[in-house]
């Protein structure tokens, strides 16, 4: 049997193999309220045969989304909608799992194929965006935030909390906080976006306060038997990577003493001016040093999408989970595949009788 399709647990929840679907933003959503789009597009790729389909970023206030056509947790109405994901995620064998999200002074922006960039004053699409300082990240993205107060913050870290009980509701077995990419978890823990002189600033206690705050709170709501798990940029390939990824490893050690169960090892995504090294799993020795020094299980994505790369980086004890994203768009049947090219042994999962018959020509024909 392939490493690749051993069976994962952590906690009371038990993946089918070692693949996860990771968020993506499909940046169709009104008002944050998911629609059929959704519905067809989750359930499909679980019927793919992932363990673990994790849904796309949802913002946990208006001013959290990314764009306008992100998804949100902030009501009951969304809610609703999201239930009905879960329950299909499950039904086709997968755990369903949910990202919540604050895009910090990245939000109010147009989505990727309208721009990628701030809508523009007066757009009534658009809002005030959010920072632990008054810095536009730059680029397409010039937008100056407000500088949080501590007001701000703690309604803000309550709003998790409020979200973390909605998903916990509608049924999500996992719940992945959103501590990456620039977005406003890894503002506050960045040189580059926080320049604050209180208590939410400055040294390494400082800049890790919200984010293990918030932590802690959403642990208090989150069931103790299911996966609270967190993605979180570690490195930012700025021209200081080493201090950065020691910071990083100290946060992650906290945050494993505060509850979290898992990291989704990813990049921090805070300045312009990253020059990041492209490649294929080029965060995979990066994500087993986390593994080994935080004392965290732990998955990524970026680059991470061949059977071949996927194997390896379980066999090899570098990543517990492999994030598999784009090529699960390509082909949500990614799983199946991955196990003809491995020669694995007939996965442990069982396809709806129509898939089986035809993938199973289709692979005798090819």
């Amino acid at each position: 049997m392939s490493a690749l399709f051993t069976p994962f647990k952590l906690k009371d929840v038990e993946l089918r193999n070692r693949i996860a679907v990771p968020p993506m933003c499909q940046y169709s959503a009104v008002d944050g309220l998911t629609n059929a789009w959704h519905q067809t597009h989750y359930g499909s790729i679980a019927r793919g045969g992932a363990g673990l389909v994790i849904v796309e970023a949802t913002a946990v206030s208006p001013e959290g989304r990314i764009t306008p056509g992100c998804t949100g947790l902030w009501n009951d109405a969304q809610a609703e909608g999201m239930a009905r994901i879960a329950a299909s995620i499950k039904a086709a064998g997968s755990v369903p799992g949910i990202q919540i999200a604050h895009a910090g002074r990245k939000a109010s922006a147009n989505r990727p194929w309208e721009g990628d960039d701030h809508l523009a004053a007066g757009d009534p699409r658009g809002w005030d965006t959010l920072s632990p300082s008054a810095l536009a990240f730059g680029a397409n993205l010039p937008k100056v935030p407000k500088a949080m107060t501590l007001d701000d913050i703690a309604r803000v870290k309550a709003d998790f909390v409020a979200a973390a009980r909605r998903a916990r509701d509608a049924g999500f077995e996992w719940l992945e906080l959103h501590f990456a990419h620039g977005y406003l978890a890894q503002s506050f823990f960045s040189i580059h976006a926080n320049q604050r002189d209180d208590q939410y600033g400055g040294d390494l206690a400082g800049r890790s306060r919200f984010l293990l705050e918030t932590l802690d709170a959403v642990r208090e709501v989150w069931p103790e038997n299911l996966p609270l798990t967190a993605r979180f940029g570690v490195i930012e390939y700025d021209g200081r990577d080493d201090e950065t990824l020691a910071e990083s490893i100290e946060l992650t050690q906290a945050f494993r003493r505060g509850g979290l169960d898992m990291l989704s090892v990813s990049v921090g995504f805070s300045t312009p001016a990253a020059r990041i090294p492209w490649g294929p799993a080029f965060l995979a020795p990066i994500a087993q040093r986390v593994r080994r020094e935080a004392g965290l299980p732990v998955s990524s994505a970026w680059g991470i999408d061949s059977p071949a790369i996927c194997e390896r980086t379980v066999a090899d004890g570098q990543l517990d989970l492999v994030m598999v994203g784009r090529a699960h768009l390509a082909d949500p049947h990614w799983p199946y595949h991955a196990a003809l090219n491995l020669k694995a042994q007939r996965p442990s999962w069982v396809l709806p009788a129509p898939y089986a018959h035809w993938l199973e020509r289709y692979a005798v024909a090819q």
